[in-house]
């Protein structure tokens, strides 16, 4: 038998970067560490990461290092997937074998117009070289970036063929009416996460399992408070209050701005740097991130 679902509120971690553009895993471990105080799980190597802007080497370095400073490997989504089948088949192999309850896996994105054959071939492929029943996948729906959709069809097709290794999928198209068809498939056990804190009350009344949210590297008590409390009386509001945060992250270039924002409430400027091809918020951004987040009267807590 597979291991539980996941279910909650996850922050695809932004990855600090030294003078090098090495990764930092003293900074890293010390916000993993943060966030899981606050609530929330850890999506490590997801979009907001900057993952693909890093090597399978570095990023299982990372991950050995997580664990070595005791951060539990339950609470781990580590992000496997790649263009190319051996590195996602790697990674996924150390992520399993590292007791990670689950993987969150793109589909190869550098070739585009592919068919749902050779999706499925992909994902049958790491899953039958990985072979191992504790094996979590957690497809990863993000066509505006990688332009290649996961259609129901396939959904259902690896389902039927790998019950207990399909465990869910989340779903960044921005789009509620794709959030809520990923809900409404007759999947057993299967996990919805949206891809926005945005969606989250509407996917929990949906049925679904939660959220894997870029902010939730900076909001992830608000979040999670939402997510164990969304059928009170107030949850309208707080939803209502967790866009307003939302929307000020969402007008500047996302991860830039997370870090801009973890420097600023960790008073630690390391955090600015970024890996080429992304750059850093120009001056001007970085100050009026801070305005109008004192304006929101928002706050890192306990940081």
């Amino acid at each position: 038998m597979s291991q539980d679902r996941f279910s909650g509120v996850l922050a695809p971690v932004v990855t600090p970067f030294k003078t090098d553009h090495s990764p930092d895993s003293e900074r890293f471990v010390e916000h993993c560490r943060w966030i899981v105080s606050q609530g929330a799980s850890l999506a490590v190597f997801g979009t907001n990461s900057e993952a693909n802007s890093l090597s399978v080497n570095e990023k299982m370095q990372l991950l050995d290092n997580l664990i070595a400073a005791g951060i539990d490997p339950k609470k781990l989504m580590p992000g496997t997937g790649s263009c190319a089948i051996t590195d996602s088949i790697v990674l996924t192999k150390k992520a399993v074998q590292s007791g990670c309850t689950g993987v969150l896996m793109l589909p190869p994105f550098y070739y585009k117009g592919v068919s749902d054959e050779g999706l499925f071939d992909f994902y049958s492929s790491v899953i039958e070289e990985v072979d191992d029943p504790n094996l979590n996948i957690y497809l990863y729906h993000i066509p505006p970036i990688s332009q290649i959709p996961l259609s129901l069809t396939l959904i259902e097709n690896l389902a039927q063929k790998y019950p207990n290794n399909i465990a869910g999928i989340k779903d960044s198209s921005g789009d509620w009416n794709q959030t809520q068809a990923f809900n409404d498939l007759e999947i057993e056990n299967f996990s919805v996460f949206c891809g926005s804190e945005s969606f989250l009350l509407q996917n929990m009344q949906a049925g679904g399992a939660g959220c894997i949210s870029a902010t939730a590297n900076v909001n992830p008590a608000a979040i999670f408070k939402l997510y164990e409390r969304w059928q009170d009386a107030d949850a309208e509001q707080s939803q209502e209050e967790l866009n307003k945060i939302r929307s000020i992250f969402q007008s500047y270039p996302m991860i830039p701005a997370l870090k801009a924002a973890t420097a600023f409430y960790r008073n630690d400027d390391q955090w600015l740097r970024v890996r080429p091809p992304l750059t850093q918020l120009t001056s001007k951004q970085y100050s009026d991130l801070k305005s109008k987040l004192s304006t929101a009267q928002f706050e890192m807590p306990d940081i």
